[in-house]
């Protein structure tokens, strides 16, 4: 297993190779020991997900502010850039459904001053791909000419590679990362997280690559039920009342994991923001700083009401995404193929299905979910949506 922080990147040897090399030659910029051949300004994450775009990416900012230029992860460079404390790193997480320009304008500037206390001063996006186009055009103006100590570090999917614009996917050197091998998810479960080899192997074999899935889904039993349940849906639409049924509940279940996250930092930050506003001051001027304060609320809730959203959306395309590996899986049954199964422990439904339905309506029933996903990513209402892609999984 890889030592220092690159252990935080699983199954990925070929990328750590590249981020080693360029982090070696970054530390010979700062200690002025060589020309730095090989380290550029901005690059540019992609891959499936689950791949660990975000994490590749810090443990490369780790790599950069490391005192050995390693990544040893021992030292106050690596240590503090993996817990998301480094006063030179800044992490950008779209909360909403999209990075607006003023907070990247607002980003961009505070780029371009010289790191503080470590080697590099490092911003790193995540979802780039939700870049609006001033956003985009806001950032693309300091890559093109980057501060002389500035790293820009972007993930975005592979599987929409056109949303990060061509303009600064040109300026970016990509790093590509593929799905981890089971096996590889499976170690790094056991020997990072403490879970006991069964569970980690099953955890592994039915997470379709995504290492965060695995984790949840080895220590959540209340992930591994939503699973299960959705896992149920194919062979329980039996009636057209159950097709209402179910997509009640899959839109419930979303909405309440939606307001599960939400609820608690929704009234923290909102608590927050009075308190630092004045808000409930009974002293001079308190009257003018809480009237002043309701704009500022205002907006808060509108940010908040944006994550929800996407909170609720990424909780149901998870479940998309699951249905869609059953479906595939009744196609790989059907064709006696020995692919792997996307759910191995739901072999037997698979088989029951491959036997029961033909391979076209099989894959139009796949199509359905498909099609599902996108016209959910395109704002329609996800009861309508899941509404019509169960009563096209219904009619087969």
């Amino acid at each position: 297993m890889i030592d220092g922080i690159w252990s935080q990147v699983v199954g990925q040897p070929e990328a750590i190779a590249i981020l080693r090399s360029a982090a070696a030659a970054a530390a010979s910029i700062v200690d002025g020991s060589g020309s730095g051949s090989g380290m550029i300004h901005a690059w540019l994450f992609t891959g499936p997900p689950g791949s660990g775009r975000s994490v590749a990416a810090r443990a490369f900012a780790g790599a950069l502010e490391c005192a050995t230029g390693r990544g040893c992860g021992e030292c106050p460079g690596c240590r503090t850039t993996i817990t998301g404390t480094h006063a030179d790193v800044r992490l950008v997480v779209p909360e909403g459904l999209s990075i607006s320009v003023a907070e990247m304008r607002a980003l961009v500037q505070t780029s371009a001053r010289r790191p503080t206390g470590g080697r590099w001063q490092v911003v790193i996006i995540e979802d780039a791909d939700r870049l609006t186009e001033g956003a985009a055009n806001a950032l693309l103006k300091c890559i093109e000419e980057p501060p002389e100590r500035t790293v820009f570090l972007l993930c975005a999917p592979s599987d929409h590679p056109d949303d990060v614009p061509v303009t600064i996917r040109s300026r970016c050197r990509p790093v590509a990362l593929r799905t981890p091998s089971a096996t590889a998810i499976a170690e790094v479960l056991q020997l990072r997280d403490g879970i006991d080899a069964d569970t980690a192997r099953w955890a592994a074999s039915v997470c379709g690559g995504h290492v965060g899935r695995a984790r949840r889904l080895a220590t959540d039993p209340a992930a591994r039920d939503r699973r299960a349940a959705v896992l149920r849906i194919p062979l329980h639409l039996r009636r057209l009342s159950d097709v209402f049924e179910c997509a009640d509940d899959l839109v419930k279940t979303a909405e309440a994991d939606a307001t599960e996250v939400s609820e608690r930092r929704d009234d923290a930050e909102k608590e927050a923001l009075k308190t630092a506003m004045g808000y409930g001051g009974t002293g001079k001027g308190a009257a003018a700083a809480s009237r002043g304060s309701a704009g500022a609320i205002k907006e808060l809730e509108k940010r908040q009401k944006s994550r929800a959203t996407r909170t609720q959306r990424d909780a149901l395309d998870l479940a998309l995404v699951d249905l869609a590996g059953f479906y595939r899986d009744v196609l790989v049954a059907g064709s006696r193929s020995t692919a792997v199964l996307t759910h191995p422990d739901h072999a037997a439904d698979v088989a029951k299905a491959a036997g029961a339905w033909t391979p076209e309506s099989t894959l139009r029933r796949l199509e359905a979910v498909l099609a599902c996903r996108e016209a959910i990513e395109l704002n329609v209402k996800p009861r309508i949506a899941v509404e019509a892609m169960l009563t096209a999984l219904y009619r087969g």
